[in-house]
């Protein structure tokens, strides 16, 4: 389904299906304090998710089982000679959820994963790693120097959907 989003919202599009990784935001699940790690993601449009895949072994996926509250921070890559104070980015809030393996919901967020990352696929039957899927619930966009702006939950739906 085709909706009208602004020229903000076609922006945030773009980046979010033209980067592959992103920087996840979590809490220490022992004592509170912020730790970031890089991990790569697909956008499941079906679900209007975002969807990563890891090891139980991660740090960061037992922060998420302790506390789903998540950040994701996707930025463009830096070019060559471009002040690095322009790039666009964008903060998704999040809410991390570990669908149960052979349920709808892990079908969708594999289907999705494999889409962006078919050669991750022999990964997908290693018994310590699992999908997470991420419910958006608000962002903070910045789309290039002095142009920044906060983002709804409907909107980031919006976004992610299918065209």
């Amino acid at each position: 389904m085709s909706h009208y989003l602004p020229r903000l919202g076609l922006a945030l599009r773009a980046l979010l299906r033209a980067r592959r990784t992103a920087a996840l935001a979590t809490r220490d699940a022992a004592g509170g304090t912020p730790f970031a790690s890089m991990v790569p993601f697909a956008i499941d449009t079906a679900a209007r998710r975002i969807v990563l895949h890891v090891s139980g072994l991660a740090a960061h996926t037992g922060n998420m089982a302790a506390d789903p509250h998540v950040a994701l921070l996707v930025a463009a890559a830096e070019q060559d000679g471009a002040p690095v104070h322009d790039l666009p980015r964008v903060t998704l809030e999040a809410l991390a959820a570990t669908p149960e393996p052979g349920s709808d919901a892990w079908a969708s967020a594999r289907a999705a994963y494999l889409a962006r990352f078919p050669e991750a696929e022999p990964m997908t039957a290693l018994a310590d790693f699992r999908f997470v899927t991420l419910a958006l619930t608000g962002a903070r966009q910045v789309a290039g120097f002095g142009s920044a702006r906060s983002v709804s939950a409907e909107e980031l739906a919006l976004l992610i959907e299918a065209e």
